[in-house]
This record gives C-alpha cells, sequence and structure tokens, in this order.
C-alpha cells in the first residue's frame, strides 16, 4: 500500500501542518505503509511533472496551511498540473485525505475548495482533517489532539487498505463532464509535456518560436490585397439580409475602429443598400474593430451578444438595435 503526502505550506518550523502530517506518517510507516512526501516549496519547478507520482498511489494526503485566505499558490498551481497533466483514469482510483490546518478563520471554506476540486479531477475524497491552531505549543502537547490524529492514520489505512466504495456524488452520478482546453492527449504524451512544460529552457524556446510565427503570419496577412478582406463585407451583409423581416425603414453606421472605414446599410422597407460610406443621419451607429465584425458575419456570435459583452458599442434607436439579428441571418 502506498499513501503520497503533498504539502503545500512554507515550510516554517512553526508551521503546525507539519506537525499534523508529521504524526500520520509515523503512524501509517508504523504500520508498514509505504509513504512517499513531496513538499512543494521544494518542488517549484518540477510541479507540473509531480502528477506522473500517482502511478503507483493508492491515496493521496493533500496538505494545506490556511495562513490568511485559501489553499495557497503552491498548491493551487499543483492542482492546475493534476487537471492538465494526470492521467485521469488512474486518478479514479485514488482516495484524497485533505489536511487543512488554519492560524486564521476560513478553513471550512479551504476544506470545501479541496474536496471540490479533487471531485472534478475524478477522484475519490474521504473526510480529512480540519482543524484551527491558535497556539501552537499547547496544540502539539496536547495528548487527546495527538490521539485523534493516530486514529485519523489509521482510519486511512483501513479505508485504502478494504477498498471502501465510496457514496457517487452530483458529478459522477449525473455524467457531468468539464470540458478541458486543448487536444486530448494520452496518458503518456501528458506525461511527456509535463516534463517539457517544467524545462524552463524548452518553455521559452517555445515561446520564442510562437512569437516569431506570429509575427510571420501577420506580415503575410497585412500583405493581402484589401480588395480580398475589407471590401467584401458589404456584399456580407447583403448576402444575409432577410427582407421579410426588414418592413422598415432605418440606417445603420458600423465603423470600423481599426481601419478606419465605416459600412453604412440603408434599409428601406425590404430593400438593402450597402456600401462603405460615412452618413451623418444614422439611425444607429455601430463602432467595432473588424475582428468582431467578422465574427458577426460568420456567425461566431450575435450582434446582441457581442454588445452586451462590450464588444461593441452602439447608440441611436433602442428599438432598431433589437432588429439588428434578425435583419442579417449570419
Amino acid at each position: 500500500m502506498k499513501v503520497n503526502i503533498y504539502y503545500g505550506g512554507r515550510g516554517l518550523i512553526e508551521d503546525p501542518t507539519l506537525y499534523v502530517i508529521n504524526k500520520i506518517q509515523d503512524v501509517l510507516k508504523e504500520i508498514r505503509v509505504t509513504v512517499n512526501r513531496y513538499n512543494l516549496y521544494e518542488q517549484k519547478n518540477g510541479i507540473s511533472m509531480l502528477p506522473n507520482t500517482f502511478k503507483d498511489a493508492d491515496a493521496v494526503i493533500l496538505a494545506v496551511s490556511m495562513e490568511w485566505y485559501g489553499v495557497g499558490g503552491l498548491m493551487q498551481t499543483f492542482l492546475d498540473s493534476c487537471w492538465l497533466y494526470a492521467d485521469k483514469q488512474k486518478l479514479k482510483d485514488i482516495y484524497m485525505f485533505p489536511i487543512v490546518v488554519a492560524t486564521t478563520n476560513g478553513e471550512r471554506r479551504a476544506l470545501e475548495y479541496l474536496t471540490g476540486a479533487w471531485e472534478l479531477l475524478g477522484g475519490r475524497v474521504c473526510e480529512g482533517i480540519c482543524t484551527y491552531v491558535s497556539n501552537r505549543i499547547e496544540f502539539e502537547t496536547n495528548q487527546v489532539y495527538a490521539s485523534i490524529l493516530e486514529k485519523k492514520a489509521e482510519e486511512i489505512y483501513r479505508i485504502v487498505s478494504h477498498k471502501v466504495p465510496m457514496l457517487p456524488n452530483s458529478i459522477n452520478a449525473c455524467h457531468v463532464e468539464i470540458p478541458s482546453a486543448g487536444i486530448e492527449l494520452t496518458p503518456q504524451e501528458s506525461e511527456q509535456l509535463s516534463v517539457y512544460v517544467a524545462d524552463d529552457s524548452f518553455v521559452k524556446k517555445q515561446k520564442e518560436d510562437v512569437e516569431m510565427l506570429s509575427q510571420m503570419y501577420k506580415s503575410i496577412l497585412g500583405k493581402k490585397s484589401q480588395s480580398d478582406t475589407d471590401e467584401d463585407l458589404p456584399k456580407k451583409f447583403d448576402k444575409a439580409f432577410n427582407s421579410k423581416e426588414a418592413n422598415f425603414k432605418a440606417v445603420f453606421n458600423i465603423v470600423l475602429s481599426d481601419v478606419n472605414k465605416t459600412i453604412v446599410l440603408d434599409i428601406d422597407n425590404g430593400k438593402l443598400v450597402s456600401s462603405y460610406s460615412a452618413a451623418s443621419n444614422a439611425d444607429v451607429t455601430v463602432t467595432a474593430n473588424k475582428d468582431v465584425v467578422g465574427k458577426i458575419i460568420t456567425g461566431k456570435t450575435t450582434f446582441q451578444g457581442a454588445f452586451m459583452s462590450g464588444l461593441v458599442t452602439a447608440k441611436g434607436r433602442l428599438d432598431l438595435m433589437r432588429m439588428f439579428d434578425r435583419v442579417f441571418a449570419f
């Protein structure tokens, strides 16, 4: 049986969390459990590779010191790495016991954060230790507290050795899947990627390559003829125009802020005249950059959605602004 301990504190001598995990570790070793401990403050440059240590683990202990608010940046970085690089199939069989020792208030919030994160990762969450310590010396010399910690260690052994089944939670029962950004990787590919990420020189070189490619493509795109890009925009409004929904008269000005051009859409009871111009008597004036307008005409977003998210600013008659998405069916 193998248990891994991941300590997310700063490693200070006065940290009572160290006393708790030392006590748990000693008891587990006495009953012949293999315990591996990873101090995250010593692994700052290699945290992304730590999910690879789950391979042979039957259980993990996530221990954090709460000194002012939350679980701390080291544990957060570790959990992020688990989400990105850990083998999710392996995680389903791993029991997690949280340990939160606080010298300020809010330890329950930190405990809920750890358990919620592990559930999202797909692992098994068990009852851990959550306590507040106002006086470290009194806490560490209290025999009643020591006995509680020893019993908790024995409980960890019993749960893991007997592979105690867990009641389902809402995430597993409802088959809720949280999509992750990026491409799907096999566990082997994720492991290799975590090694690359931990290599500062590799990451630096990758950033330089991406920047070089970005500049190269910007240069290539900048050489495109304006007739292939800007001049096509009014025609796309013509194609998307829904004359059945346009039984009114209105003039829309669409100001392309980054190319200093204005598209004028003159609607007259089912007829549309679109062009680059500068109509001064517009009923609605819309301001956006060309990329945002491109997303609207390709159907990636709606005018209303872009307006609500702040990508588009508009002024004029509100009733006509609401008609935009009905008149132009992208």
